[in-house]
């Protein structure tokens, strides 16, 4: 794909200068795509570098948004990235981090503080996304106050978005390779059909619902771990016969997921939790940091390895996916 031609009227800050943008890559020529999406995205570029000057010299200003491209951390750069997510933390920026799949552990687990936002193996597309949902994000802007359903909303037509980039990205190389001609006729359409956002993914009310149940009522039971993964192994067997983005509903599977390792008593990784959303990771971390600021997840440090964190269910998510079990009954077992 080309450059990507985006641009955010929005980015500057209430004096009116451009917001500003550090960037920090080993690859020059990461760097180099960096700097032109950030500049056609209508920011500001304060300073361009490889991840070792993170670590030399003395600290300078950040600026108000920090780019970082580290596919493959090892321990200098984490300890960099470990600094780093300190610094934009505190100065109250915003910090996006792109990587591999084999370094989402890493990154995850060192960039605690300041909530980045992680891509993995991005497309330019993706990037430039990025820079727009961050910007909703950094203080003193007079950006309109996102309600819920907004949120959901945006998060939906950035996953359409990003879906729309990816086709395009594969319709061009077919284009340059020769192959546009072969089979044409078979691209799908579906990536220029949005979907029709939800108004919410837990019902209206629920939660003047749940105020008004008395506090000695105890809370009902989790289902059987064995119930519900065969409840997600019914839902990806669909795959095997009809689009599976047809049926891409990521925080209803990572619910099941964790509800079934709640009750099995074991510990879920972000990649393993990315892999059960059924969605691609950069998106599947997207939905991650939604349900979290919704109160359904919640980071967990690994006592043993400060470097490594999980994701869990929280006890109002628990309680609501126990009410939700107790209330199909026996019915449960007819989803499978």
């Amino acid at each position: 794909m080309g450059q990507v031609d985006f641009a955010y009227d929005m980015a500057a800050d209430p004096a009116g200068l451009p917001l500003a943008v550090s960037i920090f890559a080993d690859g020059e020529d990461v760097r180099l795509l960096l700097q032109e999406d950030v500049e056609a995205a209508g920011f500001s570029i304060r300073e361009s570098g490889s991840m070792d000057e993170l670590l030399a010299g003395d600290a300078r200003a950040l600026g108000d948004l920090v780019l970082v491209d580290c596919p493959r951390p090892d321990v200098a750069s984490m300890a960099a990235l470990a600094r780093l997510d300190s610094r934009v933390s505190h100065a109250g920026g915003r910090l996006i981090v792109s990587t591999a799949v084999g370094g989402l552990e890493d990154i995850f687990g060192v960039c605690a503080e300041s909530q980045p936002q992680i891509l993995v193996d991005p497309t330019r597309a993706e990037r430039v996304i990025a820079l727009g949902r961050m910007l909703a994000e950094l203080p003193n802007l007079r950006l309109r106050e996102l309600s819920e359903t907004d949120r959901l909303s945006l998060l939906r037509l950035t996953e359409q978005v990003g879906k729309i980039a990816e086709r395009l990205d594969r319709m061009d190389r077919k284009a340059s390779s020769g192959q546009w001609g072969q089979d044409a006729g078979a691209v799908d359409d579906s990536a220029f059909r949005f979907e029709s956002p939800v108004d919410s993914y837990c019902a209206p009310g629920m939660e003047r619902q749940a105020a008004k149940v008395p506090q000695r009522q105890s809370r009902p039971a989790l289902p059987s771990a064995t119930l519900v993964r065969k409840i997600i192994t019914a839902r990806k067997l669909r795959a095997r016969f009809l689009d599976a983005e047809l049926f891409a509903d990521p925080a209803w599977d990572m619910l099941l997921d964790l509800t079934a390792a709640r009750v099995e008593h074991q510990r879920v990784s972000v990649t393993s939790l990315c892999i059960a959303s059924g969605v691609p990771p950069t998106t599947a971390l997207r939905w991650i940091g939604q349900m979290t600021e919704a109160g359904l997840f919640e980071r967990a440090e690994d006592d043993c390895d400060r470097r490594r964190a999980f994701i869990r269910l929280t006890d109002k998510a628990a309680d609501g996916m126990a009410r939700y079990f107790a209330e199909l009954g026996s019915d449960a077992k007819a989803l499978v």
